[in-house]
């Protein structure tokens, strides 16, 4: 997949090693409920929805806790939360897009400056890193899903866009509107997936040396330890020696 940043693998294994399980299912229920709020309560009929729930089932977040998550959008849950983008800089020059679910805008822009200044970044206007990044569905697979022609196959025929495999698996992308079909499909002929979201791709990266590879962590755990941010993405080129990093 040309130009597919490392980001995306060190995302994907750090949250898996890092994040709580009570925080990480407390932000993809939000999403649940906010989804099921927007549109139907059937996930069949909810596109969104669908996805929401799958994402969460993918984090092995219980059926019951998802249920619950649906329910509270029909007793009016969700009527609070707002969805707020936020882009800056963050040390070094890196982009950063910071995606939250809030019920008080006051409290999370002063949540996301203090992490922004306090690590070395700068809080900008939105569209000011944006531009540096397309919008694209993301599906992952693992390597026994299949050898890397049988997923590419697949991917082709469901209307990805482009495909990425490794010894951890397959990453695969699409247009962001063509998500949910894509994924439908893909699970007919590779099973469940991993995960399946939205994701901001870079379409140009930074690259830092060490210390500022290890200061943008810091801003992004901080950021990330909030429960009104539900993801944060940089457009980072990562050295593969800094990859050992994530478990130092």
């Amino acid at each position: 997949m040309a130009g597919h940043s490392k980001w995306a693998n060190i995302q994907h294994r750090k949250g898996r090693q890092d994040a709580a399980r009570s925080k990480l299912f407390s932000k993809l229920s939000k999403e649940i409920t906010v989804a099921a709020k927007l549109g139907d309560p059937d996930p069949e009929k909810n596109p969104r929805l669908r996805l929401a729930v799958k994402e969460a089932k993918a984090s092995s977040v219980p059926k019951d806790v998802i249920a619950r998550a649906i329910s509270r959008s029909q007793a009016g849950d969700g009527d609070e939360f707002e969805e707020i983008r936020y882009e800056g800089y963050g040390p070094g020059g890196v982009a950063v897009i910071v995606e939250a679910l809030t019920d008080n805008r006051n409290r999370t822009a002063s949540t996301v400056r203090a992490c922004f200044d306090k690590h070395g970044g700068n809080l900008g206007e939105t569209g000011s890193v944006s531009f540096m990044f397309e919008r694209k569905g993301e599906i992952v697979y693992p390597a026994s899903a299949g050898d890397e022609d049988t997923v590419m196959m697949a991917a082709i025929e469901a209307g990805a866009e482009d495909i990425e495999s490794g010894e951890d698996g397959h990453v695969i992308l699409t247009a962001d509107a063509e998500l949910n079909d894509v994924s439908i499909a893909l699970d007919e002929d590779l099973g469940e997936a991993e995960s399946t979201k939205l994701i901001w791709k870079a379409t140009t990266v930074a690259e830092l040396d060490l210390e500022g590879f290890q200061q943008l962590l810091r801003m992004i755990d901080a950021l990330e330890n909030d429960d009104d941010i539900q993801r944060v993405t940089a457009n980072l080129e990562v050295p593969e020696e800094f990859m050992a990093q994530l478990s130092a």
